[in-house]
């Protein structure tokens, strides 16, 4: 049986500049009403205006990025739709112009210590978030990354009827596997950003999954080379150069950069030519960080402190010391050896350590599928032992096979397109809702 097409009729003022657009009669019909000629076209419902409520939640910086771009995407994707969009912000997402029911900058934490210590604000956004789904009613939540959180709100929304898509899978096949179950009972649509997702996935009976690539696919452009970078931070491009980039999160930041600045003291002593730059996160502040390097004993190396220019600072490298994260992937799109570092509170490490399924910690190996990047974690994470790791990348036969081994990474990230691929099967999925 055919599937009934809905209808709506489109009139206007027959004049003779028109005469050449209702050549087509089987489009444009002429009527005459109260004696005055109008032309009429019938058009299905896919060809008029549509509208859609969107909550999105995302709670950390990459997530913040992440969702700008796809609700850029979605915007472009249906152009003739009209969006409105709230939910849980970044600085980003508000550029965007979408409502703000919680701040997820305030969220952007953690670590058992820390969780628990500011829960009252967890509990505080997850009602506040709830409370605007539920009053709202909107045709679809989209949950970015943040499963600690947005897991617990899938749940929550989808048994009260909502549409739930989640972008950016959460990482299960690294550690609690077993909440796979949570995916299949409280998200409709699943989308991977990692190639290997989709398959693990489906494996384990999610099929509602698709790969749609990684955002940063095609998107790492620095602005300039390495000649222009060095003529505004006063290097000498003949040089080597290292690029520290210590985390986004203001507790990595606490516990990553000190080891960091003595791997750069202890450069400075074995390799003076060796020129050391750090990088500040987006969100993090200058001032932060020349705190931190205040308070370090015994390193008095000089280096060069850089905000807003982490891609430009990657390209201009000779090699990185790189915090565990989405910045490793950046670093790969851009060809820099890296060693990966991460470096936890220890009761976070004892407890959420052994949580930890998978056989690497850091995204560029998983998707190796192999130790291809040195991982310096925990303990392991000493000045002395990241300095001889960084010394090891800048000998130029194994500098020149680990930037060809780090392409092979980059193209296994997708094509360029990802937050466009990924708005397009969302604008699929609202209108097979509606």
């Amino acid at each position: 049986m055919e599937t009934p097409v809905r209808l709506a009729v489109v009139c206007g003022r027959l004049r003779r500049s028109t005469k050449s657009e209702i050549r087509n009669r089987n489009l444009w019909k002429s009527v005459e009403i109260g004696g005055s000629a109008f032309f009429c076209r019938l058009i299905s419902s896919s060809q008029m205006s549509e509208q859609f409520s969107i909550m999105i939640v995302a709670g950390e910086p990459s997530g913040d990025a992440h969702a700008a771009a796809l609700v850029r995407a979605l915007r472009a994707a249906a152009p003739d739709t009209r969006f409105e969009f709230f939910g849980a912000t970044g600085r980003l997402m508000r550029a965007e112009a979408i409502e703000t029911i919680v701040d997820s900058e305030e969220l952007a934490i953690m670590g058992i210590v820390e969780v628990t210590r500011a829960l009252p604000r967890f509990i505080k956004a997850f009602r506040a978030l709830k409370r605007a789904a539920l009053d709202k009613k909107p045709d679809a939540v989209i949950l970015v990354d943040w499963p600690e959180f947005n897991l617990r709100l899938a749940a929550t929304l989808h048994r009260n009827g909502l549409k739930v898509i989640y972008y950016i899978s959460p990482q299960l096949w690294a550690w609690r596997p077993k909440r796979v179950e949570k995916i299949q009972r409280d998200v409709d649509l699943l989308l991977s950003i990692l190639p290997f997702e989709a398959g693990w996935y489906e494996q384990r009976g999610v099929t509602h999954v698709a790969f749609v690539g990684h955002p940063l696919a095609g998107e790492v452009k620095p602005r300039f080379d390495r000649l222009e970078f060095s003529r505004r931070h006063d290097l000498d491009e003949q040089r080597p150069i290292i690029t520290f980039l210590p985390g986004s999160r203001q507790k990595e930041v606490q516990r990553i950069l000190p080891s960091m600045l003595a791997a750069i003291h202890q450069l400075n002593i074995k390799r003076p030519d060796v020129q050391s730059v750090v990088c500040v996160a987006p969100n993090r502040t200058i001032e932060e960080t020349r705190a931190i390097i205040a308070r370090q004993n015994g390193s008095g190396a000089p280096l060069r402190i850089v905000h807003g220019e982490t891609r430009e600072a990657l390209a201009a490298s000779d090699a990185s010391a790189v915090a565990s994260g989405t910045a490793t992937l950046e670093a790969a799109l851009v060809g820099t050896p890296m060693v990966i570092v991460y470096k936890e509170s220890p009761i976070n490490w004892h407890t959420l350590g052994r949580l930890i399924t998978a056989e690497h910690f850091g995204l560029v190996n998983l998707i190796a599928g192999e130790r291809l990047v040195t991982e310096l974690m925990q303990t392991d994470l000493t000045g002395e032992n990241l300095s001889k790791e960084l010394l090891g990348l800048l000998a130029p036969d194994r500098n020149s096979s680990l930037r060809h081994r780090l392409h092979d990474v980059a193209q296994r990230l997708g094509d360029p397109g990802a937050s466009h691929r990924a708005a397009q099967k969302i604008v699929e999925a609202l209108r097979s809702w509606n």
